[in-house]
């Protein structure tokens, strides 16, 4: 499902700007840089399996280029 679909309260964008960035969760920090998904994966869904493949989110800025390509 497209984030487009979700309801508005719960997108992480808006909930940024209304409720501030503790209000997140690291994958849904990280999908907003993102700003889009793949094919099949929303940008929270992109986020989530970029999260657990690296740990966390101190390895993944980390990560060697090549690592993530």
């Amino acid at each position: 499902m497209a984030i487009s679909d979700w309801p508005v309260s719960e997108r992480s964008r808006e909930r940024l700007l209304d409720r501030g960035a503790e209000s997140l969760s690291d994958s849904e920090l990280l999908a907003i840089f993102l700003r889009t998904g793949v094919k099949g994966k929303s940008a929270v869904d992109l986020a989530r399996d970029l999260l657990k493949e690296f740990g966390s989110l101190r390895e993944l800025m980390a990560a060697d280029l090549s690592s993530l390509v």
